[in-house]
């Protein structure tokens, strides 16, 4: 289904949410749609019940489904709401990602920088690269820091004196 297996031994919404694009509570509402018990194993299912899951899977957007639950509400350039599954997401993901970038809008400067995108904190997280830290401090008995020989202060010269 949908250029995947699923496995028989689970139960038919954990399988179809293995399906990328397709997530658990999708998964129940196209079981309510299709009249399949969520509760039931994929490999129980009768052969006509499996083609209309099928079907089903294939035209997402088709179903009497709330729009919310929809991966594509008002796309762009059809400007319905459509769902994707397995590779056409990754293609519609990849297609926008590029459209931002070419907009030069924010989210699209934040791609092509590799930051963070939706407004998280990057003062200290989303490092990439080497690490960066303080360097520890050995501390000596009695409560010293320890010198190293790189840290210890050079000696002064020593002033000539007049005769």
């Amino acid at each position: 289904m949908a250029g995947k297996d699923l496995q028989g031994t689970k139960t038919v919404a954990a399988a179809l949410a293995d399906l990328k694009g397709v997530g658990y509570n999708l998964a129940t509402a196209i079981l309510a749609e299709c009249k399949i018990d969520p509760r039931s194993r994929v490999g129980s299912l009768s052969d006509n019940q499996i083609a209309d899951l099928e079907k089903s899977v294939k035209d997402i957007g088709g179903l009497k489904l709330p729009a919310y639950l929809l991966n594509r509400q008002k796309d762009l350039e059809t400007g319905k709401n459509i769902h994707l599954i397995a590779s056409d997401l990754d293609f519609a993901i990849k297609n926008g990602i590029e459209m931002e970038k070419n907009m030069q809008s924010w989210r699209g400067i934040r791609h092509f920088l590799g930051l963070k995108v939706r407004g998280q904190r990057t003062r200290t997280t989303g490092r990439k690269g080497r690490t960066i830290g303080v360097k520890k401090v050995t501390m000596m008995p009695g409560g010293r820091p320890a010198q190293t020989p790189a840290a210890a202060p050079a000696a002064a010269p020593k002033k000539e004196e007049k005769k």
